[in-house]
């Protein structure tokens, strides 16, 4: 019975729910018996809440038996990624400098998941301050890739991947600075979306780069991922970025896949040195699909995009400088050295060292130098300048196309330590996916197949305009309905057992 509901499609979950064919709790109770049977191997999750996703489980029954009206998720089980504030329970983003805190509000997405009456399983692994590709640098140890468990399941999202992955989950909750929820989707066979930057409010979800952060829905078919942006995107007042306009109607997109009369762009900068043969080969039998779906492929020169990686590792370490400054040991976390000798300035220092993983303290140094007098204008300003050049690049070859498709990731997932210790490898991973943060756009990755080399998976990037997220699950419902009428869904059919 368990393995026969942890299988199913959020979409399938919510309906059986709604009919009285399963109760909440005895879904949530799968999940939650999965987690415990698999999650020791994978490690997704930092920390299990069990006695509240069965109380917000039993809620939802009780809705059902007095005849309220739920919601299309009301009783789907949700791993969220533990960079999102959760009232009364650890928030810790990956980090010792937060062990232990627990916060006192709800970020605007958990709200939301709670108003739709998702049932929150618990938060999941990150690498610190979502500052990684891998998940390794998460404080708390690294996560394996269900597909193969020496392998990195992605990052900085990569907990929440896995967890979809493994089935301990069917629905999770990602951020997108660079790439952070499309990577781990690529690498995991899984579905990922970064919605239009301000799509879907950052009201506590802790900062790493202000204006890159994005966070988004994860999940195992465009239709699941579709359902939650939903419940969690629309204006929020409390988000000074938040866009207010009406959520694209990406659900209606998702039910009514078709990609017949479009203009799909390919962009000669998105392969080349360093991209493995399968991922390419993959990518080309895509766009091939996409032809035979009726959609007119489209050549795009858009050179800036070659400029994109060194303007990100500018740009974002500026930010993450200016926020994680905050981090004084004076108003909440970690405190160390703290004995009446020391002042305020060795405490803060003692912390720091102590609390901040090697990754975080060098994109602090990197942007703080970036900022320092002398050398804004030629690292940090030079950095803004190229991003306006990306940005202009999209908006020329979105007069000739409705969407771009690319590989998501040049590799399939790589072993677990293989480039800890060489960051401009760890770095090449965002490749394809760090343009669409720069300029703002939505962007999704879906599955593509296997790698032949490796058997492992390869993800599609399919971009589309601002506010125009409903294109990426139009496109996305078409593609991930052909693969699987020809090769059948992978994760569910390929996947490994745990």
């Amino acid at each position: 019975m368990t393995d026969s509901i942890i299988k199913l499609t959020a979409a399938e979950t919510a309906a059986k729910i709604a009919s009285g064919e399963l109760t909440a709790v005895e879904v949530t109770e799968a999940h939650l018996a999965r987690i415990e049977a698999v999650d020791e191997k994978v490690h997704a999750f930092l920390h299990v809440d069990r006695e509240g996703a069965l109380a917000q489980a039993r809620a939802v029954d009780a809705k059902r038996a007095a005849g309220e009206k739920l919601g299309p998720l009301a009783g789907v089980p949700l791993a969220l990624k533990d960079i999102f504030t959760t009232e009364g329970i650890p928030t810790t983003v990956g980090s010792k400098i937060l062990e232990g805190w627990i916060p006192p509000y709800d970020a605007t997405v958990t709200k939301r998941l709670k108003d739709a009456d998702v049932v929150i399983l618990g938060k999941t692994n990150m690498d610190e301050f979502a500052m990684g590709s891998s998940t390794e640098n998460s404080a708390y140890g690294p996560t394996g890739n269900p597909w193969d468990l020496t392998r990195i399941p992605g990052g900085s999202g990569g907990g929440s991947s896995a967890a979809l992955a493994a089935f301990e989950a069917p629905l999770a909750i990602g951020t997108d600075t660079g790439g952070s929820i499309r990577q781990p989707a690529a690498v995991t066979g899984t579905v990922g979306v970064k919605p239009t930057y301000g799509g879907v409010s950052r009201y506590g979800m802790v900062a790493f780069s202000s204006s890159l952060d994005q966070g988004g829905p994860c999940a195992r078919t465009v239709l699941d991922a579709a359902l939650l942006h939903e419940a969690i995107a629309g204006h929020d007042p409390l988000d000074s970025t938040s866009i207010d306009a009406p959520v694209p109607p990406v659900v209606e997109a998702a039910r009514n896949g078709s990609v017949a009369g479009m203009r799909v762009g390919v962009v000669k900068q998105f392969r080349g040195e360093g991209y493995q043969a399968g991922v390419v080969q993959r990518f080309d039998e895509s766009v091939e699909l996409l032809r035979k779906l009726g959609a007119t492929i489209v050549e795009l020169d858009c050179p800036s995009f070659d400029l994109a990686l060194s303007a990100y590792y500018l740009i974002a370490p500026s930010e993450c400088s200016s926020n994680l400054a905050r981090f004084d040991a004076m108003r909440y976390g970690l405190r160390v050295g703290d004995d009446g000798t020391r002042s305020a300035e060795e405490v803060t220092a003692i912390t720091r060292e102590e609390g901040f993983g090697d990754e975080v303290k060098r994109r602090v140094i990197l942007g703080t130098y970036a900022l320092s007098s002398g050398y804004y204008d030629a690292y940090y300003g030079s950095a803004q300048k190229v991003r306006t050049l990306i940005t202009r690049d999209f908006e020329r070859a979105f007069e000739k196309v409705d969407v771009i498709v690319s590989p998501t990731t040049p590799t399939t997932a790589f072993p677990i330590g293989e480039r800890a210790d060489d960051p401009m490898a760890m770095y090449l991973a965002d490749l394809c996916t760090i343009p669409t943060n720069l300029a703002g756009n939505a962007a999704m990755s879906l599955p593509c197949g296997l790698a032949p080399e490796d058997g492992l998976p390869v993800g599609l990037q399919i971009i589309a305009p601002a506010m125009k997220d409903d294109r990426l699950y139009k496109v996305g419902a078409a593609v991930e309905a052909a693969f699987v009428e020809q090769w059948g869904h992978p994760l569910l059919e390929e996947a490994p057992s745990l």
